[in-house]
């Protein structure tokens, strides 16, 4: 009888050695569904991070493109890029006046902008003198006044801020916006700085021009 016992005493022994091993070795791993749920936490971070990053990149791409066009005076591009459906505005200053402020149609835009006619755009801050121009003056003297193919650049920032209400972020709460700041110069206190900023919305998988504000330190 002692010859049987010991065995399985000895078998039993290792049987519950075994399991402790095999408890430690367990020990703090995530189940196999925990395991999937950090995974796709992972890959859905990495996701978000790219997508910001290809989103951040494909705006510079349009911001510059918009600017190329004015640079070049060429409206034809420059229409292209005008949102299909919501077409664009076009503000003077910092301050966006949803009633005041000029706004176009893609096809007005498309069918003015060849012609001489004269629009109010808005007024001189200080005179409050009406700014009557055409189309092509407009962009050319007011809205790309200095070289911003050289400017700073940010997206979803603002750089310049002077003595004007800025109600962009009011106005186009879910937009995402570009700026091209240009520096004041030490001869005018650094005063004379300049920037536009340029509003886009996605529509069709492709982001496109809904607003054109500039602005400027005021009086």
């Amino acid at each position: 009888m002692k010859k049987k016992i010991i065995p399985l005493l000895a078998m039993s022994t290792v049987l519950v050695l075994s399991v402790a091993t095999a408890c430690k070795k367990e020990a703090g791993k995530p189940v196999p569904n925990q395991i999937d749920s950090i995974a796709q936490n992972r890959v859905d971070s990495a996701g978000t991070v790219q997508n910001n990053v290809n989103k951040e990149a494909v705006l510079k791409q349009t911001n510059d493109e918009v600017l190329k066009a004015l640079k070049d005076k060429d409206y034809t591009t420059f229409a292209s890029l005008i949102h299909p459906e919501k077409g664009v505005r076009f503000s003077m200053y910092a301050y966006v006046d949803v009633k005041e402020d000029k706004h176009f149609s893609k096809a007005d835009f498309e069918k003015y902008q060849p012609t001489k006619t004269l629009f109010t755009w808005g007024a001189h801050d200080g005179s409050g003198d009406p700014y009557k121009a055409t189309i092509n003056d407009y962009l050319s003297k007011w809205v790309f006044s200095k070289d911003f193919t050289t400017s700073q650049y940010s997206v979803n920032k603002f750089i310049g801020g002077g003595n004007s209400l800025n109600n962009l972020k009011e106005i186009y709460p879910k937009d995402d916006f570009t700026e091209n700041y240009i520096k004041g110069t030490e001869k005018y206190g650094n005063m004379d700085w300049k920037t536009v900023r340029f509003v886009f919305e996605e529509f069709q998988g492709k982001y496109y021009l809904v607003a054109v504000l500039n602005d400027q330190w005021t009086i």
